[in-house]
């Protein structure tokens, strides 16, 4: 199940487009934020150990629902996507200039899609 939200449309839409330009960057791009704010609604799992007979049993036992995120952290979650590829585009710098140069343009396309 996905979350509605306008960033979220707004990333789903500007991926629509690309798909439909055959632009692969731009729809990793948008690909990469939206698993993003998926990943940031998931509950982290705890980590236990005990008796398999002290398992829980049957069909959605062990589910969980998924965190809501605010429009406010979900801001958050594309900074930080952006902050990643701006680090990235300079750590490619002199290294891989057609990696950083892709790095930053990504970064572009998102910081064009936040929506302040």
């Amino acid at each position: 199940m996905t979350t509605a939200s306008p960033l979220r449309d707004r990333l789903r839409a500007a991926m629509l487009d690309a798909r439909r330009a055959r632009d692969a960057e731009t729809t990793s791009t948008l690909r990469t934020a939206l698993a993003a704010l998926e990943n940031a609604e998931a509950v982290p799992a705890g980590a236990r150990a005990g008796a398999l007979e002290d398992a829980p049993v049957g069909a959605g036992a062990t589910e969980a629902e998924r965190r809501q995120l605010t429009d406010a952290d979900e801001l958050a979650v594309l900074d930080a996507e952006i902050t990643s590829l701006l680090e990235a585009g300079r750590a490619y710098a002199c290294s891989v200039p057609e990696r950083a140069a892709a790095a930053r343009r990504a970064a572009q396309t998102l910081t064009g899609l936040r929506g302040d």
